[in-house]
């Protein structure tokens, strides 16, 4: 018989062997078999009851140990960038252990309250008690919300500031965190998922303040999104420690009459140029470029605090008040912004074109500049115009007229190139000195904006050219092209509007540059404008070039903004490798992780775009929220089951004209097709028409427009009840006269058995016509 193991040798095992833990795994290691079982289970029962172990399914475990496989939510990262992770269970009766999180090179990136399945192991160290190896991530900690705070005998409830949710969360009195009546607060999830009225339950972790105040609005963009806006103590501190960069080991540049074009309330100034005719004779006619880049490599090195908080925001953030810069003021407004007359570390390239506009070369170099100065796009495009102020009188000649020079040769490369030409207006939410909107107004296009969009442009491509030709990895700026069905879905707009895009061919953006230029000076112009860029994928970083469509271009990576935007940041540190300009070169644990840095920075890019673009609804929501029943025209922008939506003509903005008030008769929704037929009318609501609505809501919380449908290109809509006439259609899509009304109906009720069996026909029948005939111009 085999010998009984004391209650020290089973603990003993059962912490040497956290994987091996059942009563048949600690029988087989001791070697007991037989009636000895019982006496094994008697003494681990034993254990159990004294608290020494306790019981999962038919395992066992030490209660003041984590489970071997357990699952984790991670932590902030502290001042050296390390992840520890917290466990989510916890029975132990001693201190809750900490546990350090240790990243593969495969692992995705990981961020402050995403939740992972891990395998632990004990460890002894200072500074915690076990490491952490990926599993798989499962979710992000609790659900957080943004809304308004209302107190309640129960406690308090928050209403939801999210455009289109109507969830609200109920608050118990002892987690209100001192919230007062009407203040913006977030809060986060909390206790069971709802309470018996089915309510989701919160506790308030943070108090915003007044939600009506003017300076609030991207206040609230910026914690809905979850954006980071105040630096770590320890990182502004490595920033203020920062000193100005010297010549040793620099290309002078000094001399180089250099000049920064940015628009006049510019923060920051990153990027200096300076063109030049070439005087080589085997060059007629041909250009030299410079573009310099202040070298944020030099002050934000790899692995450094500074780097980890840039690589954790990925970019910078612009919001009509404010700015969430990547890198805190000490370098985003001083030592990395070339500022006039200061001496400024730079990566700059020398750039060769032919009179045609084509690249011929290019030479990268690690410098020290000195702007000439600092000038603004309509300073430089008045001196080009003819009428220079003091500052662009002296460098008329001498700079401005050259850099237009060379933008005319680049001008003409383009037009041979053929990007992707879209023409959409940009819209600019002006603020007053209380953060009021005073104005909302369509940004001006000058030549002086192209000139430096294609100055960038050449440096890009000159960056990732130099990095794959010296075989260094570098992060590109990837576009690919439409997928299959979008382009489907913009052919069947392009002919609903009598226009063509070529079919059955390799597309190139010069087909659909085609397209947009028959549409412009058409009523639908704007309407293929939204198609086209509709169909468009969304750009993203990776280490795999797969081009970039929208820009023609083959080969393209970011290089001109490494002040704003990480990915930049990875492409001068990879030209400060190729070339082995220092020890702050990108290294090859950055290299080995590239794929997740790109995932990352694509992702904190859209939230910053989700973020400015939420704040923009609702500047443009407050300016329009004291002209409630006034009259605007606009075009249909969208169309969803719900309603339709409605961009303004006179602000850009985005409405919504709910079912409810379309008018008096049921719309079936045509997925496929994109459009709402009236089932009583027959009248066809699609994407581009013409529109006349009342605003009857505008909340500057959510950002939400509320519209009234009053008239649909020339059919108007009676008074109050928002009914067309009987004259259906007198514009493009003649539809003749809508047949006679059935019974009653309110607004949204579905039509009697007969008529919708009549309007299903009617549809079925269309949509087979379009098919047949899309069949018949595909074997043409």
């Amino acid at each position: 018989m085999s010998k009984l193991p004391t209650k020290t040798d089973i603990l003993d095992w059962i912490s040497a062997n956290p994987t091996l833990t059942s009563k048949r795994d600690i029988a087989k290691a001791f070697a007991i078999k037989g009636a000895a079982r019982i006496d094994l289970k008697r003494i681990l029962k034993e254990l159990e009851t004294e608290g020494h172990l306790s019981r999962r399914s038919k395992t066992y475990r030490d209660p003041d140990r984590l489970p071997p496989v357990t699952v984790l939510q991670i932590k902030a990262p502290d001042d050296n960038g390390d992840l520890f992770a917290q466990p989510l269970e916890w029975h132990g009766e001693g201190v809750e252990p900490i546990v350090l999180f240790v990243p593969r090179a495969s692992d995705p990136a990981l961020g402050e309250g995403d939740r992972i399945l891990a395998r632990v192991q004990v460890v002894h160290e200072g500074d915690h008690n076990y490491e952490a190896r990926l599993i798989r991530r499962i979710g992000n900690t609790a659900q957080k919300v943004i809304g308004i705070f209302r107190k309640t005998a129960e406690g308090g409830r928050i209403l939801p500031i999210d455009k289109g949710s109507d969830k609200e969360w109920t608050v118990a009195p002892d987690a209100t965190g001192g919230a007062q009546d009407g203040e913006l607060v977030e809060g986060e999830q909390a206790g069971p998922r709802s309470t018996r009225m089915g309510l989701p339950r919160a506790r308030i972790t943070l108090r915003l303040g007044d939600p009506t105040a003017p300076r609030a609005v991207s206040l609230i963009a910026i914690h809905q999104h979850g954006i980071p806006d105040d630096f770590p103590e320890s990182v502004l501190a490595e920033a203020d420690a920062k000193e100005p960069a010297e010549l040793k080991g620099r290309t002078d540049l000094r001399e180089l009459p250099l000049i920064t074009i940015d628009p006049s309330d510019a923060r920051d100034r990153d990027d200096a140029v300076f063109a030049q005719a070439d005087d080589n004779p085997k060059n007629p006619g041909g250009h030299v470029i410079w573009v310099a880049i202040a070298d944020v490599a030099h002050y934000v090195r790899p692995g450094s605090k500074l780097d980890r908080e840039a690589k954790l925001r990925g970019n910078s953030s612009y919001f009509p008040d404010r700015v969430v810069p990547m890198l805190p003021d000490r370098l985003s407004g001083d030592l990395c912004s070339l500022h006039e007359g200061v001496p400024r570390a730079c990566i700059a390239v020398r750039m060769v074109i032919n009179a045609q506009g084509d690249k011929i070369s290019h030479k990268f170099v690690r410098g020290l500049m000195r702007s000439a100065a600092a000038l603004s796009y309509q300073q430089v495009q008045a001196a080009q115009d003819g009428t220079p102020d003091d500052a662009c009188g002296p460098l008329l000649e001498p700079v401005i007229q050259p850099l237009y020079a060379a933008y005319e040769a680049l001008r003409e490369a383009r037009e041979r190139r053929q990007p992707l030409d879209l023409d959409l207006p940009e819209r600019r939410v002006v603020l007053s000195e209380d953060g009021e909107v005073t104005s909302v107004n369509f940004v001006t296009r000058l030549d002086a904006h192209r000139l430096i969009e294609e100055f960038m442009i050449l440096a890009n491509v000159s960056a990732a050219e130099e990095l794959i030709a010296r075989r260094t990895p570098l992060l590109f700026r990837v576009h690919e092209e439409p997928p299959a069905d979008k382009l489907d879905s913009l052919r069947e707009t392009a002919e609903a509007s009598g226009l063509t895009l070529a079919k059955g061919q390799v597309l190139k953006t010069a087909h659909l540059n085609k397209l947009l230029h028959d549409a412009a000076g058409r009523e639908e112009a704007e309407l293929i404008n939204l198609a086209t860029l509709r169909s468009m994928t969304q750009a993203y970083y990776a280490p795999t070039n797969f081009g970039h469509f929208g820009l023609a271009l083959r080969n393209y990576g970011h290089f001109t903004s490494p002040i704003r935007r990480y990915a930049d940041l990875i492409v001068h540190r990879g030209l400060i490798r190729a070339h082995g300009w220092g020890d702050d070169g990108l290294t090859d644990d950055e290299i080995e992780r590239l794929e997740q840095t790109g995932q990352q920075i694509s992702d904190t890019e859209r939230r910053s775009m989700m973020a400015e673009r939420d704040t923009t609804d609702r500047y443009l929501a407050a300016y329009l929220s004291d002209r409630i029943g006034a009259e605007f025209g606009g075009r249909i922008s969208g169309i969803a089951k719900f309603g339709v939506f409605v961009k303004l003509d006179e602000t850009g903005a985005d409405g919504l004209i709910p079912m409810r008030n379309l008018g008096n008769e049921y719309f079936h929704f045509d997925r496929d097709a994109g459009t709402l037929m009236g089932a009583d009318s027959g009248i066809i609501i699609a994407l581009g028409q013409r529109v006349k609505v009342r605003l009857v809501d505008a909340a500057p919380v959510t950002g939400g427009i509320g519209l009234e449908l009053l008239e649909l290109e020339d059919t108007k809509m009676p008074q109050g009840r928002g009914r067309p006439s009987r004259g259906g259609f007198k514009g493009k899509r003649n539809w003749g006269k809508a047949p006679k009304r059935g019974p009653g109906k309110g607004p949204g009720t579905p039509p009697g058995p007969e008529r919708r069996q009549e309007s299903v026909a009617k549809r079925k029948d269309a949509k087979t016509a379009r098919k047949v005939t899309r069949q018949r111009k595909t074997r043409g």
